[in-house]
């Protein structure tokens, strides 16, 4: 995937490819529940980081962006849990975890840095 500056249109195709990686999955009763919890989690991380550029304050932003950084968390555990039984899509469901995982990395940053300006 290629990786954007610009962190919503990053968030954006993170998302994008989380949908293709679950359109790919056998439609099993876990697949599709673990995968609408992906879909969301996904989603949850550009917006609100959308949300965040949009602040109402410091302490909004932060909060904003915290929220975020918990569905990147919540992401890697939807994912792990698809990659342990798909195995037949390993190689996408380890490029959305590393994608995820530099995301997380990404807010965690960003947030320490407000935080000690604030």
């Amino acid at each position: 995937m290629n990786k954007p500056y610009d962190l919503e249109e990053r968030t954006f195709l993170f998302a994008k490819e989380c949908r293709f990686y679950v359109q790919k999955l056998h439609k099993t009763t876990s697949n599709i529940e673990d995968s609408k919890q992906l879909v969301r989690s996904s989603g949850s991380i550009g917006a609100n980081y959308i949300e965040a550029n949009e602040k109402l304050s410091d302490k909004d932003l932060v909060f904003r962006l915290k929220i975020a950084r918990k569905e990147a968390k919540e992401s890697i555990y939807w994912i792990r849990l698809l990659h342990e039984l798909n195995p037949e899509h390993k190689e996408t469901s380890e490029s959305l975890l590393y994608e995820v995982e530099e995301l997380r990395k990404i807010l965690s940053a960003i947030i320490t840095k407000i935080n000690s300006n604030i």
